[in-house]
């Protein structure tokens, strides 16, 4: 039985020591998981702070052009209107993209987005065919969908210059700049 006795003593003597190395395994594989999940959780908490930091909430004052940022294209919707020409039977599909100041402008214009949209329909409505294919009234049509625009989001356009009018020259206090650079034609088919 001395042997008998020994063995039974032997036997549970080697469970201990297989349970310590799973322990040190599960302890182990635990440990790393959790190194593993702080730096994923650093990496996306400096992210995130990094995208705060761009993201107030307070309104901010537009500011002229800074040469070193890149301006915001805003694709509108195509347009299909009818033109002005005798007997109606003309018409224009226009495809237009604005080009904004900054993405905060961006967001702007998608508010007045509606109103924005109807003010160009009515500009394109009122021009003829022959105004649209020529050069100056393609550049014509940017510059009034430009005050448009700038009209129904509250900017002031500036004065044209004195040699273009013919007027003489008033001094009058500066409006804050126009974050609407300029009307791009994506497309435009005359028909």
């Amino acid at each position: 039985m001395s042997a008998a006795a020994a063995t039974a003593t032997a036997a549970p003597a080697e469970k201990p020591k297989k349970s310590k190395k799973l322990l040190f395994i599960i302890v182990g594989v635990v440990v790393l998981a959790l190194i593993a999940g702080a730096g994923a959780l650093f990496v996306l908490k400096k992210n995130t702070a990094e995208d705060d930091e761009f993201a107030d909430d307070e309104p901010a004052a537009h500011v002229a052009k800074d040469p070193k940022t890149a301006p915001v294209f805003m694709p509108l919707e195509n347009m299909v209107v009818n033109l002005a020409d005798p007997g109606g039977t003309r018409f224009i599909q226009l495809g237009l993209t604005l080009q904004l100041q900054d993405a905060k402008t961006e967001a702007d214009v998608k508010i007045y987005m509606p109103s924005i949209r109807s003010q160009v329909l009515l500009l394109i409505s009122q021009r003829t065919a022959d105004e649209m294919l020529q050069v100056q009234g393609k550049a014509k049509l940017a510059k009034d969908i430009i005050a448009a625009v700038s009209h129904e989001m509250g900017y002031e356009m500036p004065e044209p210059a004195a040699a273009e009018t013919g007027a003489p020259k008033k001094k009058k206090p500066k409006a804050a700049p126009n974050p609407v650079q300029a009307v791009l034609f994506s497309s435009l088919i005359v028909q």
